[in-house]
């Protein structure tokens, strides 16, 4: 009796990518033949709620072959909260988390699998160039520089999400119950030796990115206030250093008014310069202390990772 074959799971998340959908669905399938044949394979879409026909272009695609599944979300519940919750519904012996918009090279899913059959349990992608924005990958690459410097747990440079996941380590992130997941730290943090892939990210095959300045600043955030100390420290220690210089500079002002009573006028701008100073200060680190507010308020209401509107092509046991 033959065993049976294991089965790769390819989870693509997917936000108005009409014109990506299909192209990745097929380059996806057509390596999975060429370079896994001794494999079976399921592909999960897991649908962020876009509005330009994506939708329409998965279902077609799930009609055409039962090996894809599709989740569709009732809103948009952001950039990680979506994908996350996608790997955690696959079913498949391992999962291949891959992006829409083809900067995710999907080569390298032979070299994963490769790596996973000699015992890695966790096989990433790690960009060590990029044929996009080099501003963006400058600042993203000192981000990352940063965050390992203050964070306890090691972060992984250049580290997106792409990558293979064992179905033991699928089932480690099933039991988080985290209602802000971000992956990145928690493979980081909670995963096994894992071994890394190095590759030049490739531009983005058609569309526009959804990223842009705010949603980076978001992952920054959740990353800063999920793992690191950091911000609460410097502003502890920066309030005592600045409230042990403001004490110098008013003695300094008291005896030279003592001693240079005629001779000393200053005038008003020390006070003034003092006060701009300390309430641009207090507004940047109150904002920041809002950050880990806001992050503790998330944890703490527990609300769903998303809430689903469909599912395609899922067997009736396999429920949400």
């Amino acid at each position: 009796m033959t065993e049976p074959k294991k089965v790769i799971s390819v989870m693509i998340p997917t936000y108005n990518e009409r014109m990506n959908a299909r192209p990745i669905y097929e380059a996806v399938r057509d390596e999975l033949k060429k370079s896994c044949p001794a494999y079976d394979y399921e592909i999960l879409f897991i649908d962020n709620k876009s509005t330009d026909g994506t939708r329409e272009i998965i279902r077609g695609i799930c009609a055409e072959d039962k090996r894809v599944k599709a989740i569709f979300n009732t809103k948009n519940f952001g950039q990680f909260n979506s994908p996350f919750y996608g790997l955690i519904h696959t079913g498949g012996d391992c999962t291949i988390t891959i992006c829409a918009d083809f900067q995710d090279p999907v080569e390298l899913i032979p070299r994963f699998v490769e790596e996973w059959e000699k015992g890695y349990k966790i096989v990433i992608g790690r960009k060590t160039k990029s044929r996009e924005n080099r501003l963006v990958y400058f600042l993203r690459g000192c981000y990352y520089r940063i965050i390992r410097k203050m964070s306890t747990v090691e972060m992984i440079e250049q580290f997106t999400g792409f990558g293979l996941y064992d179905r033991s380590f699928v089932d480690t992130m099933r039991q988080l119950h985290d209602p802000t997941p971000f992956i990145r730290g928690i493979v980081a943090e909670l995963g096994p030796e894992r071994k890394e892939i190095e590759y030049e990210q490739p531009r983005r095959r058609a569309g526009k990115t959804h990223n842009n300045w705010y949603t980076l600043f978001d992952a920054a955030m959740l990353s800063f206030t999920s793992y690191t100390k950091v911000g609460m420290r410097v502003a502890e220690f920066f309030g005592f250093g600045v409230a042990f210089v403001s004490f110098l500079f008013g003695l300094f002002f008291l005896v030279a008014k003592l001693l240079f009573w005629d001779k000393f006028a200053a005038g008003y701008a020390p006070t003034m310069i003092a006060v701009f100073f300390m309430g641009g200060v207090q507004l940047a680190f109150l904002g920041f202390l809002g950050e880990y507010i806001m992050a503790i308020n998330t944890r703490v209401m527990d609300r769903p990772l998303v809430v689903e509107e469909e599912r395609i092509n899922f067997d009736p046991e396999e429920t949400a």
